[in-house]
This record gives structure tokens, C-alpha cells and sequence, in this order.
């Protein structure tokens, strides 16, 4: 197996070289036009006859010697010696080519040798078991996410998907500890700083809300129930009508029945937007008493589109108030169009929630508590301290003497809960157990869209994955940190812990970032225990730890609160506070050759992708001021 092509050429040399040499081989010749075969005497038969006859032998006596025959002696003698001559010649040759010939089956013995050598060492490799190095860094990071990995994969062992092998990467890469990216912490300064908010400014009177009452019960989870306040906010000033304090719809996916004063201070909200609207704790005891359904004041979202532009309230809302003197929108999740719509409408869309809306004393108190732990109980007030705890974020400052430098921290938001992974239709390599779970689910919680799935053809997950459609997975959101160039020390807070397949999906998160913790760490249960039930206040805990953040890493764009706490960051970061908005559809492009890539291939496309989203940007048209603040309505810019 391990012949050459020069050796080839050696066994045909030694093949020529052994072809048998015969006694009247012409050194001297080698390669001319061979001679006619000589007769008995030596002499070509040119002139002889081919008869019987001449064949004879002549008989006639000599008489005595000749001048012939004296030539004749002397040609014999010359022909004996020149017969001595070549045969010394031949013999000569004969015992060069046996030396050549001994030379070459020595060496052609030598290249056998060798090669069975150098088979007998690979067939011992290949038998001989591993042994295992002394243990380093980077191979105890390997080997413990692997045992982990290893380790969980008895419950849902597919939900860790095929990334076993780039976290062993990930593992390798944050061992060698490099130096991070100059702007990891950073966003482009003095772009950014160049606005600043003002959407406290007013430039109109105050609504008298003489029309009549606007009553909201607003679905879904905190984040959501945020946006249809600020909403019904707008649509009160636009049908000059009084709002009632917005209620909450109790839903089945969060089993939380907490209302609007449990969660936001209900004196600041009234008065704070008094000189915009109208509003009111209860209706009037003369309209309680109304069916509201049966007069017909009762729109829900199934009566109206979404993002619904003014001119709908005013030609279809309107006339039912100044009728009825009232209307109860139920759901009203996104259903206010962003454009277009009056300048200064806009603009308290914006002071509703940046400036209306605030935590109650219960929940800013819990909050600076965990801000304070987050940065390593130092002495420090964030830029968005006073936003969301109040007069708590003192409480933090402490001696000069015993003050240290606070730590930073990256806040990263999971948006991977199993309402999410049901809704978004995607699989997540939990096979046919998790397809049967997520399908009873949607039966239960999302019963239209169950529908919709056995009635209509939809995409299919994989089409979904490639346009990015599909919420990132825990293991994919630390391989986009770790390859952005967060080190392996970096303190890491997640929020919305409750992840889809449990506390063992944490597992990788940990192995990589042993600095990783959530509200549940941070706290006692006897600090979270006044929020046990109420998912949507522990979700303003999480609002306001991802918020106040050093950097924040979303991972889901269509996430409420990451839309939510990226605009806070904006409006009131002073272009200090950076935020990391991956686009899905190009992670998911470089997450579909996890199989084969290289690291250092994934961490150049990974950076390149994110340093595309990193960037000042105006909100663009149509879109929500909530998440892009930066516009003439919300901000002002000063250059």
C-alpha cells in the first residue's frame, strides 16, 4: 500500500537488468543493427552453397605450409587473443551485474521491511485505546457541557436540536478568553445622543370628554395590556370622550388576575395625563346599570382590523358614543394604526408610555432590589433608575467608603415560552412527543388557530425556520452571544425563565456563562413571594432588569417587551445603552450549517449579521413608536 511511484520504476529497472545475458552479447553494440549469423569459420556463408553436396567435407591433403596457411596461424592467433579479451570483458560484466543485482534486492528487501513496519504501527494505533490528556481549561468546558448535555438528553433529548456540537465549540472559544470587541458595550454615540426626549411637551387644551365613556378590557400579557392602554389613550383625545381606568382580561395562558392598579401607580396615570384626557376611576352609576351588548356598544376585535386608522373611529365608533353614550372595545390588542395619524396624537402615544405609565411602590421597591444585586451590591444609579423604581434607586447609593465599582451586566430576554413555541407553528427537534404536546395545547389555548391548521395549508416548519419566522432557541441565543464576543465572565441575567422543556434547557446557557441568573436567583422566595400568581408583576420585574441593562440581547423581534424595553433604552439611554436586534432570517441561514461549519466562520457571519442591526435609525413609517422612538413626535434632535 505504501509503494511510489519511484519504486515502480526501480522494479522495472530491476526486472530489465535480470533478463539473462548470453555469451556473444556486444556491449559495445548494444542498440545497432544486428549481424547476419555467422558460419563455422566465423565467416558469413554468403558464397557458400546450399546444396547436399557441398556440405562435404573436402579430403584433399596439404602439402606443406602456404603463405594462406602462415596467414591463416596469424589469424587464428589474433582471433585467440581477441577471443581472451572478451571473454575477460564478459566475465567482468557478469560480476558487475551481480553486484547490481545484489544491490537492488537489498534495497527492494528494505522497502518491504519498512512498509511492514509502518503497518504493523497503524494497526496498532487503531487498537490501542485513547488516554485521556491532563484536563485543561477549554477540555473540562467541553467535557462538562457535553456530560450535561449527555445528561439531560433522557428528558426531551431531542430539544437541545443538533447544536452539540458548535456549543463544544462555543466551549473551546470562550476558554481561550480573548479580548472583546471594542463597541460589544457600545452603540454608535454621538448619532444617538444627538436625541433627546420630549414628548412631555404639550401644545394643545385639555379634553373635556364631553361624548361620553370609552371602556377598554385589554387581553393578553403585560406588555400587551401596555399597548392597548396607550391606544385607548389616543382614541379618547380623537372622539374627545372620558376613559375609564382600563381592566385586564383574565386569560388562560397567564392565569393572572391582576388589574391595572396592581401593577401601575392609578393617581399618576390620571393625573399626569390631565391636561390630555379625561379620565375616571368607574362609569357613572346611571350607565353601569346598561347591557352593553344588547344596545350594541360592545366592539371586539373580530369587528375591527387591525391598526385601524382614525378615520374608522370617527365614522364607526363615534356615532355609537354620542348614541349610547358609551362603548367597551374588548381585546383592543394593536388596534390603532401608527400612520397616519396626527402629530400631536402621536405624541401622546409616546407621554402615555414613557411618562404615564409607572411601576407601584411594591414592584419598584423589588425592582431596585434587583438592580442592586445585579451590579454586585454597588453604589449606582442607571440613567433608567428613576423611570422605573422611583425614589427606590437611592436606596441603592451607598458611602463613599464602602462604595465599589459596579458590575455590568448583559441582560438577555428567552422569548421561548410554550405559549410562544406553540403559536409560532415551528419544531424545535422535539419529535413527535413535543408535536402531540404543543398540538394539545393549541387545542386548548389557541383553538382558532388549531383550526386554521386542519382547515387551511399553512407553511411548513422548515419554510417558516428559513424566514425567520421561529423564535430563537436558548442554545442558539448564547451561540450568537458567545460568537458576538461576550467572555465566558460576563454577568448574565435572563428573563423569562419559565422556559418551554424546563429548567434543562438552562444547561448549556450555564456551562458556557456560569455567571448566568435570573430573578429567582437573585431573590429570596420571601422577596417574590407577594408576586407568587401574578406572572404579569413578575414580568415588570423582568421588564425592569432588562431595561436598566448595561447591553440587552432580544431574541425574538415580535416580542412585546423586547420592543418595549429596546424604545425605553432609546428614549431614555442617552445613546449609552446598546441593544442587540439580531434578524432571525440571517441567523437562520448561518444556524442551518451548524453541522459543518467552522467557529471561526460562524463568528465572522454571526458579527457581520448583528453589526447590520446595530445602528441609529429613525422609525420607519408605519411602525410602532413604542420600539422607535426616535421621531419628531417622541424625541427632539439637537443636531
Amino acid at each position: 500500500y505504501y509503494l511510489t511511484s519511484r519504486h515502480l520504476c526501480l522494479i522495472s529497472f530491476f526486472a530489465f537488468t535480470t533478463q539473462p545475458i548470453s555469451s556473444d552479447f556486444n556491449f559495445y553494440s548494444f542498440g545497432s543493427k544486428p549481424e547476419p549469423e555467422p558460419g563455422m569459420d566465423g565467416v558469413p556463408d554468403r558464397g557458400r552453397s546450399t546444396s547436399p553436396s557441398s556440405r562435404t567435407p573436402n579430403h584433399t591433403p596439404r602439402l606443406g605450409p602456404s603463405r594462406l596457411s602462415s596467414s591463416r596461424v596469424r589469424s587464428s592467433q589474433s582471433s585467440a587473443s581477441s577471443s581472451s579479451s572478451s571473454s575477460c570483458l564478459w566475465l567482468w560484466c557478469r560480476r558487475k551485474r551481480t553486484k547490481v543485482l545484489l544491490a537492488l534486492i537489498a534495497l527492494f528487501a528494505l522497502f518491504f521491511f519498512v512498509n511492514y513496519i509502518m503497518l504493523l504501527r497503524l494497526q496498532h494505533q487503531q487498537d490501542r485505546p485513547h488516554r485521556n490528556p491532563k484536563p485543561t481549561l477549554r477540555s473540562s468546558l467541553s467535557i462538562s457541557l457535553q456530560g450535561k448535555l449527555k445528561k439531560n438528553s433522557t428528558s426531551k433529548k431531542t430539544q437541545k436540536g443538533n447544536y452539540a456540537r458548535m456549543l463544544a465549540l462555543a466551549a473551546h472559544a470562550l476558554a481561550e478568553n480573548k479580548r472583546e470587541p471594542k463597541d460589544l458595550w457600545q452603540e454608535p454615540l454621538v448619532p444617538a445622543s444627538s436625541w433627546t426626549p420630549c414628548s412631555d411637551q404639550r401644545n394643545w387644551e385639555p379634553n373635556e370628554g364631553s361624548n361620553g365613556y370609552i371602556l377598554v378590557t385589554a387581553n393578553g400579557g403585560i406588555n400587551q395590556q401596555r399597548v392597548a392602554v396607550c391606544n385607548a389613550v389616543v382614541v379618547a383625545r380623537l372622539l374627545n370622550s372620558t376613559l375609564v381606568v382600563p381592566k385586564f382580561m383574565y386569560s388562560s395562558v397567564w392565569r393572572d388576575t391582576s388589574q391595572f392598579r396592581d401593577i401601575y401607580q392609578e393617581e399618576h396615570f390620571i393625573n399626569y395625563l390631565a391636561p390630555d384626557i379625561r379620565i375616571v376611576r368607574d362609569l357613572p352609576k346611571k350607565l353601569q346599570s346598561l347591557d352593553l351588548e344588547a344596545i350594541s356598544s360592545v366592539i371586539t376585535d373580530v369587528d375591527m382590523g387591525k391598526e385601524a386608522r382614525p378615520s374608522f373611529y370617527l365614522k364607526h365608533v363615534l356615532p355609537i358614543i354620542l348614541k349610547n353614550q358609551v362603548v367597551h372595545f374588548i381585546g383592543f390588542g394593536n388596534r390603532l394604526a401608527f400612520d397616519p395619524i396626527p402629530f400631536e396624537l402621536q405624541r401622546l402615544r409616546c407621554r402615555c408610555n414613557f411618562h404615564a405609565l409607572q411601576f407601584v411602590p411594591r414592584i419598584q421597591e423589588t425592582g431596585a432590589l434587583l438592580l442592586k444585586r445585579l451590579r454586585g451590591h454597588a453604589g449606582l444609579i442607571g440613567p433608567l433608575d428613576r423611570h422605573f423604581v422611583g425614589p427606590f434607586g437611592e436606596l441603592n447609593m451607598t458611602s463613599e467608603k464602602n462604595s465599589k465599582k459596579a458590575s455590568k451586566y448583559l441582560a438577555l430576554h428567552l422569548r421561548f415560552e410554550i405559549d410562544m413555541v406553540a403559536h409560532s407553528l415551528c419544531e424545535f427537534g422535539g419529535g413527535e412527543e413535543e408535536r402531540k404536546e404543543l398540538e394539545a395545547y393549541r387545542e386548548i389555548h389557541f383553538p382558532a388557530l388549531a383550526l386554521m391548521i386542519k382547515t387551511t395549508k399553512l407553511p411548513s416548519p422548515s419554510e417558516l425556520r428559513s424566514e425567520g419566522l421561529c423564535p430563537l432557541t436558548p442554545e442558539e441565543s448564547i451561540l450568537m452571544l458567545a460568537a458576538l464576543g461576550f467572555n465566558r465572565k460576563t454577568n448574565l441575567f435572563v428573563a423569562g425563565s419559565n422556559l418551554y422543556g424546563g429548567g434543562s434547557r438552562l444547561a448549556a446557557l450555564t456551562s458556557l456563562y456560569p455567571k448566568l441568573v435570573t430573578k429567582e436567583n437573585l431573590l429570596s422566595s420571601a422577596e417574590l413571594e407577594p408576586f407568587a400568581n401574578y406572572s404579569s408583576q413578575l414580568a415588570a420585574l423582568d421588564f425592569i432588569g432588562c431595561a436598566a441593562s448595561d447591553a440587552f440581547a432580544m431574541t425574538d423581534s415580535g416580542s412585546q417587551l423586547s420592543s418595549l424595553v429596546s424604545g425605553y433604552r432609546i428614549y431614555y439611554g442617552g445613546g449609552r445603552m446598546p441593544t442587540i436586534r439580531p434578524n432571525k432570517r440571517r441567523l437562520a441561514s448561518i444556524f442551518m450549517k451548524n453541522s459543518s461549519i467552522e467557529w471561526r466562520i460562524f463568528e465572522q457571519r454571526m458579527r457581520k449579521a448583528v453589526r447590520q442591526t446595530k445602528h441609529v435609525q429613525t422609525r420607519p413609517k408605519a411602525r410602532s413608536v413604542y420600539r422607535y422612538p426616535r421621531c419628531k413626535e417622541c424625541m427632539c434632535r439637537t443636531i
